[in-house]
């Protein structure tokens, strides 16, 4: 009877990550349900991969602060970025801050593939159940029994269910008795109320804006679309918002008063933003499109809003068009240090199957990967 010693379900990037620094001595088998290895890797930044970002800290990740703050400690952005030159993969910077592949993800995903030549990869492999007997796990497959003295979940979230994205890690998590969160979009762009009608006239328009939900300030552009509003401000702060107000700043960094001040051109002119914007947010704001000077004290006191124009969305645009997932499995559940379940011996969580969801920006990636760097490490350690 072949017995494996860890039994790794998922090649995404935190199942592969983790099977390329586990020890080579090990008998591993790599459990997925695709027939090719990392697909959310090859359709992710248009093709190219953001794998990280030039910032990156535990507050960039909605969850468990100490939990992701550790991750990063054991396997940075740095660390990553060593592992990538030392393989000859040479990312490069975008608006600054964000890291791709050059040319394709196929890059980091050749990477991969080759450092996990000593795992035996079962494509095509759907995971039916998985039960404990004694000290062994008995995977159920479409293809036969699987047997493995460790299991590595790395099934990763709900979101882009067109290449096979399912809720199997918190099922197989929920038959141990391990308390998860329930799925939800993240990353999604948000539906607008009644109110906030006017800003789907302007489908097809981006601007830079602040958007503040709660303690947290996104920063970077917005992007208005036939469902509501989009673009890498508003999928950030869909992951802070579950109800409630947010605000926009949509002259960040400038002074409204001092641009109208003394002006001779039209409100709708003077504004430094696309003229159908400024028009449309006059009128949201109650402002008469006049001449600047002319404006009275009430004008400009409702004027000055245009840098914190607050309200409610109305919900968001669901799994189909969500980048991520929020929930998982509950981080109190998982020893910090090895991402194993504190009441099920050799039962592992990594990558987005845990409650922890970060940014746009590569950070769902660096959290995959230094996860699985975690328990890779942890796994080197334990006796076989």
């Amino acid at each position: 009877m072949k017995i494996y010693d860890v039994l790794i379900l998922g090649a995404g990037a935190s199942g592969l990550m983790c099977a390329a620094h586990l020890d080579k001595k090990l008998r591993v088998a790599i459990v997925e349900g695709n027939e090719k290895v990392a697909k959310k890797l090859k359709i992710s930044g248009g093709g190219k991969c953001n794998i990280t970002n030039v910032q990156v800290s535990e507050a960039n990740f909605d969850g468990d602060s100490e939990l992701v703050g550790y991750a990063l400690s054991v396997f940075s952005k740095e660390d990553l970025l060593l592992f990538l030159e030392q393989n000859a993969v040479e990312p490069e910077i975008r608006k600054e801050r964000y890291y791709f592949c050059k040319r394709s993800a196929d890059e980091i995903i050749d990477l991969l593939k080759a450092k996990t030549q000593h795992c035996e990869l079962l494509l095509n492999t759907e995971i039916k159940s998985i039960k404990k007997r004694d000290e062994l796990f008995e995977l159920q497959s479409a293809h036969g029994v699987l047997r493995a003295k460790k299991v590595v979940v790395a099934t990763g979230g709900k979101s882009y269910v067109s290449i096979g994205a399912s809720e199997i890690g918190l099922d197989i998590a929920k038959s141990f008795g391990v308390k998860v969160k329930e799925f939800t979009p993240a990353l999604v762009g948000l539906t607008l109320q009644k109110e906030q009608f006017w800003m789907k006239e302007l489908s097809g328009l981006s601007c830079y804006v602040h958007i503040t939900v709660g303690e947290k300030i996104l920063k970077e552009e917005m992007l208005f679309a036939h469902k509501g509003i989009s673009g890498p401000a508003v999928l950030s702060a869909s992951l802070y918002w579950q109800k409630g107000n947010m605000s926009i700043d949509f002259l960040p960094d400038m002074n409204i008063v001092k641009l109208v001040e003394g002006n001779k051109k039209l409100l709708s002119s003077a504004i430094p933003l696309p003229k159908r914007l400024s028009k449309e947010l006059l009128k949201a704001l109650d402002v008469e499109d006049i001449e600047c000077r002319k404006l009275g004290k009430t004008a400009l006191e409702k004027l000055v809003k245009i840098h914190d124009y607050s309200f409610s969305p109305a919900g968001n645009f669901g799994f189909t068009k969500a980048e991520a997932s929020r929930g998982g499995v509950l981080s109190h559940e998982l020893n910090r240090y090895t991402l194993e379940a504190l009441d099920v011996s050799n039962l592992y969580f990594i990558g987005e199957v845990v409650d922890v969801t970060g940014e746009l920006g590569g950070y769902n990636f660096q959290w995959a990967f230094s996860s699985a760097v975690v328990c890779a490490n942890a796994l080197s350690l334990e006796q076989f």
